[in-house]
């Protein structure tokens, strides 16, 4: 069974898609790991750092996007044909072990959520315990998508929307871990700590009837374009520093991010930089990374069998 991990920040522009991307090809491609991807954020970037947009086209036009699957969640279809198999996109950039659920523009409306699971409180009794009703969909809508295919991956690594929408709250508590990329950057902190908060009330939530198996398998600090005036002279070391205060040493990745215009250049080629440009410094940042990701995993299986 593999595992299932969320790249997440409440704050956008900081490298969320680059490290889900590139860590997914890395360990596809160097290490020999089954990976599925999968994007979360509307914004599609994960998908498009994968698949040319006129290859996206064509499978939004058939309707092979997650979307598919979380619209007959909202409104059933007994006439739905397509399945999960039929909407992952095999093969992607030429790597066997890579493969690609593609997000939508337009993944679901929030209104029909809200109105399906009201008249499902209704229908149960349950509409003074509404919050109940709204926890237990929040908890199985990405775990249940996932399921048929968790077996078939050594991981399954989900690109979350900034912020912290349903679809950002259902990854995070269907995964076994998730990653925190971060700025050194003073703002990087809030988003770090804000993130933490929301995290603790979600395992919260769900404590007494399901608690969540979730671990913070670690913080990755991406540069970038700002590193090369500066500005992250005076700002990394009291950034760690303040992190160091909050978290243990094994919940921060020593392998940092640099800044490389190979890994900007990629976005425009819709390939990952570690495919694109191997040899460049982000790229071998991404490798080793990749290796201390393994590393991590490798030590949790070792203490919780």
């Amino acid at each position: 069974m593999g595992y299932i991990i969320s790249t997440v920040n409440m704050k956008g522009g900081v490298g969320k898609t680059t490290l889900t991307v590139n860590l997914a090809t890395s360990l596809a491609k160097n290490f020999n790991q089954k990976v599925l991807v999968l994007d979360l954020d509307a914004q599609i970037s994960a998908t498009l750092s994968l698949l040319p947009p006129h290859e996206f086209g064509k499978l939004r036009k058939k309707r092979k996007t997650l979307s598919y699957l979380i619209d007959n969640i909202v409104q059933p279809n007994p006439y739905a044909k397509l399945g999960i198999h039929d909407l992952i996109t095999k093969s992607v950039c030429g790597l066997p072990k890579l493969e690609l659920l593609p997000g939508d523009i337009e993944l679901y409306d929030e209104y029909l959520v809200s109105e399906m699971l009201h008249q499902q409180a209704v229908n149960e009794n349950k509409i003074e315990n509404f919050e109940s009703v709204w926890n237990t969909f929040e908890r199985l809508l990405i775990h249940n998508i996932l399921q048929p295919v968790i077996d078939d991956y050594d991981f399954i690594i989900i690109d979350c929307a900034p912020g912290y929408n349903l679809l950002t709250r259902s990854a995070i508590a269907a995964s076994d871990f998730y990653l925190l990329p971060a700025r050194p950057e003073p703002l990087s902190l809030v988003g770090i700590q804000l993130l933490e908060r929301r995290i603790k009330k979600l395992k919260d939530s769900h404590e007494i009837n399901n608690p969540l198996s979730l671990n913070l398998l670690g913080i990755v600090f991406i540069l970038s374009e700002a590193g090369l005036f500066g500005r992250y002279d005076k700002y990394y070391d009291q950034v760690i520093r303040r992190v160091k205060q909050d978290f243990n040493i094994d919940q921060l990745f020593s392998t940092d991010i640099p800044m490389d215009v190979n890994v900007a250049k990629a976005v425009d080629l819709f390939m990952p930089a570690v495919l694109t440009s191997p040899n460049s410094s982000g790229s071998k940042a991404f490798s080793k990374l990749t290796e201390e990701f393994l590393g991590k995993i490798n030590t949790f299986r070792a203490n919780h069998g």
